[in-house]
């Protein structure tokens, strides 16, 4: 039975809370993090840093990202836990967003981080701003919402703020709503090309036959395609590719090269780009068949291709006029996305094949991750009679899909024996994992880049073997988990937490830890943990010690770095931190010291 949005409504709302009371979150940070999960993953954010600012001047700011193509993400929340769906006026919407405004004219022209407290992130973001505002081409304008919009207005036209172009963005309970509803839980893109470009493409088609799917042959515009991307960012990208140039960097050297001096042997040098479409428009037009709309294009070879044309364009200034890129359309049903566009990703990647470092969902790692955590029932924690699973969502919208026809009843099993605090997902998974196997400053990079760094590591270690990933693998994941989310919960409990920087505080409470008992030649008692259930006191102490330490270290960027988060990202930060190795030892609890496992242990 389809869910109504007022069943939407309730359900997100019981989510967050739930989420809120099990993290020691307050119920605005859990709000926007539901959201921004969701934005993160659809490819409409690239990640964010969350930042509550409100002043009486009028403004107001609840999370930002600045990313690598000089665009700033701000993000501003509507959001009183209301109890009841209620209506977000246009008037409500105009005064939310010019509140964000006031933050960035106020920061860019007027200073205004010398009078915020330089422990904060406002204080970064600000400072960042009016110090480097020269690199900001662009900014994004979000606001989310828990009420949803009364007159259906999504966009705004966009203009400009202190000469940088801006675009506004409404993510409404109706929209959110909308996007988990459709298939593939995700908003499609739908362009059509004579609005946008004033033409349609010209096409060729390259099926045969009734019973065969729709494919053309494209000769796309550079200009176009860089426009594109430029508008949709990540969205144009299908997820494994957007994790592929996360591992890579964005721009390649030989193309970039071609644009700037051998732009006419462009089409003839490169590649070209292979994509798939859910649905296509065609026309007859004055010169052959024309492509006038496409319905959720995704580029699943030729990322770096597209990327490049972009970058080359805006840094370098170079002219895409008279460039062509070829390119294969294949037109494929969404319900065949996850089966299909894998395989045409990797047999259309001839120029730099993504292998299995680049991590399909459908990879036999992440299947066999899905399989364990359907199957391994978790110990009940002490005093508890009920024992439950951990659910692995493999493919995005599976733990709510495993929902959706189930009776309410069923409904209440269901969750009973896979709590929503115990579903987690691949990006979840790369930073459990990663704060122990790898540089933390991963981490500390964003769900996306560190999901990059993970796949490359794992997908290296199941070629050698992959009988490494068994349940004693599963399990040990697991432990992970437990204690990066009680990390989470105690960092946030601490009265020096502030209600900044927390994603970087846990990340390097454990590297450190981590650093310290390899340094000791001993090792964690993870299958204990996992036993348990839960953290043991003398490591909760030990988390509560070092969590101090790395907060009052971080704190403290190195000169010339005036964010916090910024500084995070640098391998420098993570030196300076394990530096302080030895006065850590001096103060973490004897007990936590004695349950270390000698070196070697399971």
């Amino acid at each position: 039975m389809e869910q109504t949005l007022q069943q939407f409504f309730h359900d997100f709302r019981q989510g967050f809370i739930a989420d809120a009371e099990a993290n020691n979150h307050f119920q605005l940070s859990a709000f926007i993090e539901s959201v921004t999960n969701e934005l993160i993953e659809t490819g409409f954010l690239e990640e964010i840093e969350f930042c509550h600012y409100r002043a009486q001047k009028g403004m107001r700011i609840d999370g930002y990202w600045f990313n690598d193509e000089g665009i700033l993400d701000l993000l501003i929340a509507d959001f009183e836990c209301r109890e009841q769906l209620q209506s977000l006026t246009k008037t409500e919407v105009n005064a939310a967003f010019k509140r964000a405004v006031n933050f960035f004219i106020a920061s860019k022209e007027k200073g205004l981080y010398r009078d915020l407290e330089e422990t904060t992130p406002e204080y970064g973001l600000s400072r960042q701003i009016n110090e480097h505002s020269e690199l900001i081409r662009k900014i994004n304008f979000y606001l989310i919402s828990e009420r949803t919009l009364s007159d259906r207005i999504h966009s705004f036209d966009n203009n400009q703020v202190c000469g940088i172009t801006t675009s506004y963005h409404i993510w409404d309970i109706s929209r959110l709503y909308r996007q988990r509803s459709s298939r593939g839980h995700k908003e499609a893109l739908d362009i059509n090309f004579p609005d946008s470009y004033g033409a349609g493409i010209p096409c060729l088609p390259a099926h045969l036959g009734s019973d065969s799917y729709q494919s053309f042959l494209i000769v796309m515009p550079a200009t176009t395609l860089a426009s594109l991307y430029e508008k949709y960012g990540a969205r144009l990208l299908e997820q494994n590719v957007r994790c592929f140039l996360q591992a890579r960097g964005n721009v390649n050297k030989g193309i970039r090269y071609t644009i700037i001096n051998e732009p006419q042997m462009f089409f003839a040098y490169n590649n070209g780009i292979t994509a798939t479409a859910q649905e296509v428009e065609v026309i007859n037009g004055q010169s052959g068949l024309e492509i006038i709309r496409v319905k959720d294009l995704q580029i699943v070879n030729g990322g770096q291709t597209t990327a490049s044309l972009f970058h080359t364009h805006y840094k370098d200034k170079a002219s895409l006029n008279g460039i062509f890129v070829q390119m294969k359309l294949s037109v494929i049903d969404s319900d065949e996305n996850e089966i299909i566009v894998p395989k045409i990703s990797e047999y259309a990647n001839t120029q730099n094949k993504v292998n299995v470092a680049d991590f399909f969902s459908n990879h036999p790692f992440h299947i066999s991750m899905e399989a364990f955590s359907r199957r391994i029932w978790a110990p009940a924690q002490p005093g508890a009679q009920r024992e439950t699973k951990w659910f692995y969502e493999r493919a995005r919208g599976q733990y709510i899909d495993a929902q959706s026809k189930l009776t309410s009843g069923e409904k209440k099993k269901f969750q009973a024996e896979n709590p929503k605090q115990q579903m987690f997902n691949k990006t979840d998974l790369a930073k459990f994992e990663n704060v122990w196997d790898e540089n933390p400053r991963f981490v500390n990079l964003g769900a996306q880049k560190n999901f990059a760094q993970y796949a490359k590591r794992i997908g290296k270690e199941w070629e050698k073997s992959s009988d490494h990933f068994n349940e004693l693998y599963y399990k040990k994941a697991i432990a992970r988990a437990i204690l990066f989310k009680k990390t989470e919960k105690l960092v946030s409990a601490q009265f020096w937490y502030n209600g900044g920087y927390r994603a970087n505080i846990v990340a390097y409470t454990l590297a450190i830890l981590g650093y310290f008992v390899a340094l000791e030649h001993k090792s964690i008692d993870f299958i204990k943990i996992w036993q348990l259930q839960l953290v043991p006191e003398s490591f909760e102490k030990a988390i509560i010690i070092t969590a101090k330490l790395v907060h009052d270290d971080i704190i403290q960027p190195k000169q010339g770095i005036s964010n916090v988060t910024e500084w995070c990202k640098k391998e420098e930060c993570w030196l300076r931190l394990k530096s302080r190795v030895n006065e850590l030892n001096e103060i973490l609890p004897a007990e936590f010291k004695d349950n270390l496992l000698s070196n070697g242990s399971e």
